[in-house]
């Protein structure tokens, strides 16, 4: 058949969503009505026709000539054939044709075409390779579906590669603008690598459909397993309940009349139990109200037994497991004698406030122990969610109670000691203040009926021994502290720092790394070193963490037979053990010059000395305070200048003050220093400097200033005289008001230390050095009265 026999101008034949490639045979079935007018159309033509696409997006039977696509391909129907439900045609895809013009005829169109054949440029080599690799990818993606064996054989027959496209075209699953564009791809060889491209993307899409068919089918396999053994194990469930003349649920009023709750409790226990025997079977609310139920059975709701409370064993116990903090554990027998005489009724709630390490958790542990009470703890660092203290509200998906009602049920009795861990670190976050919510839990007052969103019912906490523990009394607010007893639990001195460690961290670090004391001994005097040079804190958590490196490095050596058993560890093997030194203890000086002076500081992890410098210089009044020193300290600072230029007036004739600058400095100048006790060492310093005399290097001084010349008391005299003691000092200056803390000094440091107490600057500046001045006096002046110097 040549191009000349052919009709130039054919009717344009429309098959949606089809593209056809030339040199195949397709057989088609529509419907009677479309298939009788193709057949009419293009009979008058020799029975030829125009194949052409439309565009996606196209009104079926409204076709615009902007919804054609401009190739197509020409068609000859061979047989045509009326079946009693379809019209069967078949038709050969003659060649690959582009439309030159569209004519409309009526709602169809025919065109006008030229032929546009492949363009054959593919070697016979290259193409049998093509060939061989195409039977192959459709080999390797028939495998994947059953019944496919025959198309794979027919596929096999194929040597032409042109009609073995065509005959692999119409099953691949590729867009109808992928169809089209292989169509319009002349070039045999550029056709041929793009139909293999095809295939390898075919071949893993339908390679990830069946991996993802087998795991749904595996899903859906395992899921109705586990539906049909529940149903079984219901109607198991059930038989059983039968059988034994009762229902699951008639155990919770059983257990309802067991719990001993109070009537008005009761009462709504039964009300959700009468919810829950109205359930169907496969209700939502089913397991909200057996979870309801089931803690309600489970608080303690009687009352507690009245147990004799054993004051000296208490002492006994307390003695045994913590070592000093003499008042802090004479404030806890005070307090359990009066839980005594009141019937173990508990007298108030407790706060041990004090520096981390030092034991407060502990001491609650050891308070239940010696009650012979459940412990229960729960931390609140971090909460910030007011549903953590209240619960959440039932009608919320996976609503649980409160920490509160919750550690109550895990205690199992109404009366536990329940610790409130770290209730300083608590913060008000977007869902409502934890800390409020703490105020009824923790008032004598309210918690007989305390309030949990979840319960919904009152609950009576006034039997609970709550002891809360902080770091810092500055972050818990007013009304919270108000509520609760403060025991402050200060830091540990060196002495008691060392007997911890010896009467308990040892054997604990001991055991904790399976060595025993025929193993490991630590000396005397290592420990002493470790305590002073390996540690900073208040407490004995560094310590412990030193001690067990230790032993670890026992550990070691013993495991690979290295050394002689028993290892004792002395001061001079430190080093090699534990690396250089990490604290440098400041000790007091050998000769300071004037304007040097050794003041105290308290920090959260003990005392500290600290030296205070002092140059004067030509300038014009100036003074210049330096080394990080907060709004307090530079006030101080200010006032000691005012203080020495009125009271040592006359002693300072060739000093100009408006005509010299000030600087004082206090070294370690990365570490804020604040706070008013460092009055005494800022007076002494300016004192010194502008008199040329020297203060003794083994004096220190603490103590605030005011304006009229009154030396005022100031907190932290016991870790300030401890760190006085431990540099050398052999001197202290105390305001007057503070004597009465001496009481908490240890005897053998007092015993190394004069204490001197001053009540006016008069008494500091005399002591530091030398110079007697008289003291303020009133003076009268007809009706007024008026003060020398800064006034009485």
């Amino acid at each position: 058949m040549t191009e000349m026999n052919i009709n130039k101008e054919l009717s344009v034949l429309v098959i949606p969503n089809t593209v056809y490639l030339n040199r195949t045979d397709i057989t088609l079935k529509i419907s009677k009505k479309i298939g009788s007018e193709i057949y009419k159309r293009v009979a008058a033509d020799d029975f030829y026709g125009i194949a052409l696409a439309v565009r996606e997006g196209s009104t079926e039977g409204l076709y615009s000539e902007e919804d054609f696509y401009q190739v197509g391909t020409l068609i000859k129907i061979q047989n045509a054939k009326a079946m009693k439900d379809f019209y069967q045609i078949k038709m050969e895809i003659v060649e690959r044709v582009e439309v030159d013009e569209l004519i409309p005829e009526g709602t169809n169109y025919r065109a006008t075409y030229r032929l546009i054949p492949d363009i054959m440029d593919l070697d016979p080599e290259d193409e049998e390779d093509i060939l061989k690799h195409i039977k192959y990818l459709v080999s390797e993606i028939s495998e994947n579906f059953k019944g496919s064996k025959t198309y794979v054989e027919q596929v096999n027959k194929l040597d032409d590669i042109t009609k073995i496209i065509a005959y692999v075209f119409p099953y691949m699953r590729i867009s109808l603008e992928e169809k089209q564009a292989l169509l319009e791809i002349r070039s045999l060889k550029e056709k041929s690598l793009k139909f293999l491209d095809i295939l390898i993307g075919q071949k893993e899409a339908v390679k990830f459909q069946m991996e993802m068919a087998a795991k749904f089918n595996e899903e859906m396999s395992k899921r109705n397993r586990e539906n049909m053994l529940k149903e079984q194990l219901r109607a198991i469930q059930e038989e059983l309940d039968d059988v034994e003349g009762g229902s699951g649920k008639k155990d919770y009023r059983q257990l309802i009349e067991e719990a001993d709750m109070p009537e008005d409790v009761k009462e709504v226990s039964l009300e959700e139990l009468a919810k829950l025997e109205r359930q169907g079977p496969h209700s939502s609310e089913e397991n909200v109200i057996r979870n309801y139920l089931d803690l309600l059975v489970a608080l303690p709701w009687g009352k507690s037994k009245i147990k004799d409370i054993d004051i000296e064993a208490a002492r006994k116990l307390l003695n045994e497991q913590h070592y000093g903090l003499e008042k802090v554990k004479d404030r806890i027998i005070q307090h359990l004698t009066v839980m005594k005489l009141k019937q173990n009724k508990q007298g108030s709630i407790l706060l041990l406030a004090g520096p981390p390490g030092t034991g407060k958790t502990s001491l609650g542990k050891s308070i239940a122990e010696a009650l012979g009470r459940k412990y229960v703890r729960i931390s609140l660092g971090g909460v910030k969610d007011e549903s953590e203290i209240r619960g959440h509200r039932r009608t919320y998906l996976g609503a649980l109670p409160g920490r509160i009602i919750q550690g109550m049920k895990r205690a199992g009795e109404r009366n536990p000691v329940f610790i409130l861990d770290e209730v300083d670190k608590i913060r008000a976050g977007i869902n409502g203040d934890p800390e409020s919510a703490l105020l009824e839990v923790l008032d004598p007052e309210q918690n007989d009926t305390f309030s949990d969103h979840y319960l919904e019912v009152p609950y009576d906490l006034s039997d609970v021994f709550f002891i809360a523990t902080a770091n810092s009394l500055r972050d818990i607010p007013g009304p919270l502290r108000d509520r609760m007893e403060i025991i402050e639990v200060g830091s540990y001195t060196s002495h008691e720092k060392f007997h911890i460690a010896k009467n308990h961290l040892i054997g604990e670090v001991l055991e904790d790394h399976g060595l025993d004391d025929t193993q490991l001994q630590i000396e005397d005097e290592a420990l002493k070193t470790i305590i002073e040079k390996y540690t900073r804190e208040a407490g004995v958590r560094g310590l412990k963490r030193q001690l067990s490196a230790v032993a670890r490095v026992t550990s070691e050596k013993v495991v690979l037979g290295t050394v002689d058993l028993p290892y004792v560890v002395k001061s001079d093997m430190l080093y090699d053990i534990l690396g250089h030194e990490l604290i440098a203890q400041q000790q007091a000086g050998k000769n300071n010059p004037p304007g040097v002076v050794t003041g105290l500081a308290w920090t959260p992890v003990g005392g500290d000395i600290l030296f205070i410098e002092g140059a004067f210089m030509p300038g014009n009044g100036k003074l210049t305070l330096t080394g990080q020193l907060g709004d307090v300290m530079k006030e101080s600072a200010k006032i000691s200048q005012s203080l020495i230029r009125s009271r040592l007036a006359f002693h300072l004739e060739g000093i100009e003050f408006d005509k010299k600058d000030l600087h004082i400095h206090v070294p370690s100048g990365a570490i804020p220093k604040d706070g008013p006790s460092a009055g005494v060492a800022l007076l002494t310093t300016i004192a010194s400097l502008v008199t040329g005399r020297k203060v003794d290097p083994k004096l220190a001084m603490t103590g605030e200033i005011s304006l009229r010349g009154a030396v005022l008391p100031v907190g932290g005299i016991k870790e300030k005289v401890l760190a006085a003691h431990r540099a050398g000092i052999n001197r202290i200056i105390l305001p007057n008001d503070n004597e009465n803390d001496l009481d908490d000094i240890p005897q053998d440091v007092k015993d190394d230390i004069k204490f001197i107490f001053a009540e006016t600057v008069e008494d500091v500046i005399s002591e530091t050095i030398g110079i007697e001045l008289p003291k303020p006096v009133m003076y009268s002046m007809t009706s007024n009265q008026i003060t020398g110097g800064a006034g009485a």
